[in-house]
């Protein structure tokens, strides 16, 4: 039936009809074109007339510009890989280490650790002339990490402590008393070593990093022994020089979701079957013994778990004075009068208390990150013991098809938020959750990706802002809305016929790549932009 309005044509404002557009000298040019689309818009809206327009465009405040973007060196390894299949292995990809952050807590404890192996290595005669250890923290490390306890991570490895064994007690003890003294024992030579050789340096630079760092070997004022490294997110780290271990060919090669999956339907497999065969032909061991380390990371996620719910409330340590909250949302998830919350309550309150422990600086499990490790223990937690009781094995299939989404992720863009923002690590935790529940349930390769993607998606374009350099606000929070998101992310792309999806997962990464590379460089771990400059502690 026609309507009355059918024959009204709507006033269409068309290029022609705006005239020429010439941008004014200090005015940002897609800031000035959608300032010149809304006026257009306006203008036929109200029908007033655009004059002046023009004047008040001149008169606006150059816009200052971006702080420097580092651009990733050609050179380092993790750029190198995105041009071959992806060759990450499940003990390199989910790693036991304290928080709060993966690229500033894990990865420089490696680093130092790493830094300390090689200087025992050194001939007797450099080593007696050894003084001291520098290690100096270049770039986003050093914007933030004092926030991140970088320095307390950066210690420990130089006096030979490893991530996963570290005792949280030690870290906890450096913070109360940073004025300790401890001994570097390095052949017949020992040495004293403190926090205040740990060195917060320049934050802007050219790097080839935004994480870069320069661990030195000394004696007296000369550098007997120096190499640099880059923590390059996830707790991956690099060095200058770098040549990646030896491995065996994947049996299934890919670079892409579209490849994994090519691989799956062709040879009738699942997302986890592909992952395992792989798995074994790159690491050279037995499905007994990646399943065992997959039990044993297992573990790990309960417990975090199951700690942070156990904690009472408290203050976070820092400036934010931030109370932590999961186990109180969990009562009352689970108190009888709020049952019709209690499915969204728990995942929330389960992700809240891992990232609480991650924000305590306590053992965590990068996946991907340190940052974002509430949403995957909580995911695995409301599946198993603490919801679904699912059988462990279809849980660990689950954690199988994660890695995958979390490999592509890094192959393809980055796990880094002082490259991508936040998007790179709730984002991609997200979607390695929802991969998670939707391989653990049985669905098809292509619900996987789909579930995967619609995760990713929603987290586009997130910011990676700190307060005060703190992995506390907004970051804490965030672990409960990416598990939420994966969780939604999964029921959606499973009451869905899979063909329909008009977005891939191998766009969306893309996507996510294009804008890393485009996000301005406050948006990136520096604590310079966003809720860093606009929540003011008192």
């Amino acid at each position: 039936m026609k309507s009355e309005h059918d024959d009204q044509k709507p006033s269409v404002l068309t290029m022609a009809d705006t005239g020429p557009i010439d941008i004014p000298a200090g005015v940002d040019r897609r800031a000035f074109m959608m300032r010149s689309a809304l006026v257009g818009a306006m203008s036929v809206i109200t029908g007033c007339s655009r004059t002046g327009e023009a004047e008040g465009v001149a008169q606006a405040p150059p816009v200052p510009p971006p702080l420097p973007v580092v651009q990733l060196s050609p050179e380092l390894n993790v750029v190198k890989k995105s041009k071959g299949p992806v060759m990450t292995t499940l003990d390199e990809f989910y790693k036991v280490g304290p928080g709060p952050s993966s690229s500033h807590t894990i990865g420089p404890m490696r680093i130092t650790y790493d830094f300390y192996k090689r200087c025992t290595q050194l001939p007797a005669d450099q080593l007696a002339k050894a003084t001291g250890i520098k290690v100096h923290l270049f770039g986003s490390l050093s914007a933030t990490g004092k926030g991140h306890g970088t320095e307390r991570a950066a210690l420990a490895g130089v006096i030979g402590k490893e991530p996963a064994t570290v005792e949280p007690e030690f870290l906890d003890g450096l913070a109360a008393n940073p004025d300790q003294t401890f001994q570097v024992k390095l052949g017949d030579k020992a040495f004293p070593v403190t926090l205040k050789d740990i060195v917060y340096d320049e934050t802007k630079g050219d790097f080839k990093h935004p994480n870069t760092m320069t661990c030195k070997l000394m004696g007296g004022n000369a550098s007997l022994y120096e190499l640099e490294y880059y923590s390059v997110g996830g707790g991956f780290i690099e060095w200058k020089g770098y040549e990646p271990p030896k491995k065996g060919q994947p049996k299934y090669p890919y670079a892409t979701m579209k490849e994994l999956q090519a691989h799956a339907e062709k040879n009738n497999l699942s997302i986890a079957q592909v992952v395992m065969a792989n798995e074994m032909a790159v690491s050279g061991k037995s499905e007994e013994e990646i399943n065992a380390f997959v039990d044993k990371i297992h573990n790990a996620m309960v417990n975090i778990v199951k700690a942070g719910l156990k904690a009472p409330t408290s203050t976070l340590p820092g400036p934010i004075k931030l109370k932590t909250k999961a186990s109180e949302v969990y009562a009352r998830a689970m108190d009888d009068q709020y049952e019709k919350q209690r499915g969204l309550g728990v995942v929330a309150a389960y992700a809240l208390a891992g990232s609480e422990e991650n924000a305590r600086g306590h053992l965590v499990v990068t996946a991907p990150t340190g940052g974002s490790a509430g949403v995957m223990p909580a995911l695995v937690y409301v599946l198993g013991e603490g919801g679904r009781k699912l059988p462990n094995e279809k849980i660990r299939d689950g954690y199988l098809a994660a890695a995958a989404i979390g490999y592509l992720c890094k192959h393809n863009a980055t796990l880094s938020g002082a490259e991508g923002g936040c998007q790179a690590e709730i984002g991609v935790a997200s979607a390695m959750g929802a991969a998670l529940i939707a391989q653990a349930h049985d669905f098809p390769p292509q619900v996987v990706a789909n579930s995967a993607e619609s995760a990713l998606e929603h987290h586009l374009g997130m910011t990676c802002d700190p307060v005060a350099g703190f992995v506390q606000l907004p970051c804490i929070e965030r672990c409960a809305f990416g598990a939420v998101k994966a969780w939604t992310g999964f029921m959606i792309a499973s009451n869905e016929i899979p063909t329909n999806r008009r977005v891939d997962f191998d766009t969306t990464v893309a996507a996510m790549a294009l804008t890393a590379k485009e996000m301005n460089a406050k948006y990136k771990e520096t604590s310079e932009g966003g809720l860093a400059v606009s929540v003011t502690l008192c």
